[in-house]
């Protein structure tokens, strides 16, 4: 009987698990402690976990600390992922009769699900609200040893499938548009000094293109909204801003393409440069409110892989995000809105571009809407000047 049992609970793993993964793009989470219980994450299903365990619970008791133990878990998970809540589902396979469960039951966002045969699970409603399909692909031909062999190749494959994404993501490749766009600030820096007097002339700036209120809006010169991101006042000004674009454009660059990256830096540029016309009536220049549009560029691909990027974004991103603004709002003479208007623009110019293996079709109209709304809102204050 408990071989049978047994043999029964195994086969009630399999399936789950390749369901889990191969339809519904959950990844197992790696848990240390965590004996004869399976998570898998997918943060972008309506359950963020789910847990599949196997370990015999006899008792009220040890169910009641399993639910506590998973609440902690959770709330490491919450930190990790930025997340609220941490929707999770519990199916658990070999639940004791002296437990007062039921078939279901809901614990501050763990759905607990009690499950003994496949028929268990096709059944639950809260399963089948959320994967109405998971009734038509538990039922296979197979049976036995052939079952077996059948569910662990494609679990593999699939497995295989996501690690050489993952690895093509994050491979490291040559930054040629970053070493394009650093040639050309170069350049120009130089430029400035053989057909001009050089790069803290007021006269040299405007010559080369930096932006002003009046020379943008009553002048109709809009170009300067992205020539100014590549001229800059000052040898230092020009290491400092050549360095983080280095730093953080070969990144992006890596991340999200050639094509994209470009389309975020300029577009970064123009936000950055539209901003800082709203707030100030002199000159400005510098590619700041271009690289910061690629910090919000990487603070949202490393939101979407953040299981992979671990506690970087709250430890290394968003920090040094916040201490560059707190610096310009303290330090005179440095244009802050040019870099707030720039990171607002990477944000939302990232989101309408999208994610390779990442791709979705809402979040790139939320994208379109949020760049609209600020657009508008870009609008008003010129308006308003």
């Amino acid at each position: 009987m408990n071989y049978t049992l047994s043999k029964q609970n195994e086969e009630i793993i399999m399936k789950l698990l390749h369901y889990f993964i191969t339809d519904q793009n959950y990844n197992p989470v790696v848990l240390y402690g965590a004996k004869n219980e399976i998570w898998l994450e997918n943060l972008d299903s309506d359950y963020k976990i789910i847990r599949i365990v196997s370990n015999y619970i006899h008792n009220d008791e040890q169910l009641n600390f399993d639910i506590y133990r998973t609440k902690q878990i959770m709330k490491s998970i919450k930190k990790k992922t930025f997340s609220l809540k941490v929707p999770t589902l519990s199916i658990f396979i070999n639940l004791g009769d002296n437990v007062h469960m039921g078939n279901e039951t809901n614990f501050d966002y763990i759905t607990c699900v009690n499950v003994k045969t496949i028929d268990d699970i096709v059944k639950n409603n809260s399963i089948l609200e959320t994967f109405p399909d998971i009734n038509k692909t538990l039922n296979y031909k197979e049976e036995g040893m052939n079952l077996f062999v059948k569910l662990t190749s494609e679990i593999n494959k699939k497995t295989e499938q996501d690690a050489h994404k993952a690895e093509e993501i994050f491979k490291r490749n040559r930054p040629i548009i970053t070493y394009i766009l650093i040639a050309l600030n170069i350049c120009v820096f130089i430029a400035m000094y053989i057909w001009g007097n050089g790069s803290e002339d007021n006269t040299t700036l405007l010559m080369f293109g930096a932006n002003n209120r009046f020379f943008v809006l009553y002048l109709n010169q809009f170009y300067r909204l992205i020539t100014s991101s590549f001229i800059h006042i000052g040898i230092l000004h020009l290491f400092v801003n050549m360095y983080s674009l280095y730093i953080i454009g070969s990144q992006i660059e890596n991340f999200f393409g050639k094509i994209k990256y470009l389309i975020i830096y300029l577009g970064s540029a123009i936000f950055g440069s539209l901003l800082s016309i709203c707030f100030h009536s002199g000159i400005s220049a510098g590619a700041s409110g271009a690289i910061f549009g690629l910090l919000g560029a990487i603070a949202y691909f490393g939101y979407h892989y953040r299981l992979y990027l671990g506690n970087v974004i709250r430890t290394q991103i968003i920090p040094i995000i916040i201490l560059n603004l707190l610096l310009g709002f303290l330090t005179p003479g440095i244009d802050n809105a040019g870099h707030i208007g720039g990171l607002i623009g990477g944000i939302f110019i990232s989101m309408i571009c999208g994610l390779k293996y990442k791709e979705n079709k809402s979040e790139r109209i939320n994208g379109i809407v949020l760049t609209g709304i600020f657009i508008a809102f870009i609008v008003f204050l010129i308006s308003s000047i």
